[in-house]
């Protein structure tokens, strides 16, 4: 009788189990065997993988980096010639680094910074609700719009963290998205129905940041 097929779950334990007994291999040769079977599994895994879809993608969490890794991602997506827009919700008060270099995609690339800054800096919570809602109408017209590929509503998490939009009204938008068009949420704070409604969830962990320990100010080309 025919042995089922692997399943998923199964091939992606083995390869995890696998990967750990080559690292602890006691010989070249056990080392290599270990890695041959670690090869086959990782293209059986890959062979079964055949779904394509638009992802919705949520990098939170304390750490430094949601954004970066998010236009790093961007970057992807306008090297393969698609179509791509930045929605900023935070950021606007000043001109970021990363606007000036984007820009020189032209028509592939829209970029919005609707932001007025910090909470802290602003401190009028009437308006900052005002910018954040103008900020997600600009949003939905690109959720609507199946000519974006790829969409980054960079810092929507903050403004889900404090009230300036709601959770309901980005979960209904996502729920507009074409089919294949990838959808990017930054910020600290996600709330938990995104991260439900998410395909994708990674979350910044901070172990050390020079601010906080060294009194190192923000600098060009790190922070902004």
């Amino acid at each position: 009788m025919a042995q089922p097929p692997d399943s998923a779950e199964t091939l992606d334990a083995a390869a995890a189990v696998l990967t750990q007994a080559a690292e602890s291999a006691s010989s070249d040769d056990q080392y290599r065997r270990k890695m041959q079977r670690r090869q086959e599994v990782q293209q059986q895994r890959i062979a079964d993988r055949t779904v394509e879809k638009g992802l919705v993608i949520v990098h939170t969490g304390q750490g430094k980096g949601k954004t970066t890794a998010a236009l790093g991602m961007v970057l992807r997506s306008l090297g393969h010639g698609y179509r791509v827009a930045i929605v900023q919700f935070i950021k606007g008060a000043w001109e970021p680094a990363e606007k000036a270099v984007l820009e020189r995609f032209g028509d592939q690339l829209s970029f919005h910074a609707m932001g007025e800054g910090f909470t802290w800096d602003t401190q009028d919570r009437d308006r900052d609700t005002r910018t954040a809602q103008a900020a997600w109408d600009t949003a939905l017209s690109y959720l609507r719009n199946p000519e974006v590929k790829t969409l980054l509503l960079d810092e929507v998490n903050i403004a889900l963290k404090h009230g300036f939009l709601s959770a309901e009204q980005v979960l209904a938008g996502l729920a507009e998205k074409p089919e294949m068009t990838h959808v990017i949420l930054t910020g600290r704070g996600a709330p938990q129905a995104l991260i439900d409604r998410a395909d994708l969830v990674t979350e910044m962990t901070l172990v050390k940041h020079p601010f906080r320990e060294q009194g190192v100010k923000a600098q060009p080309g790190i922070e902004y």
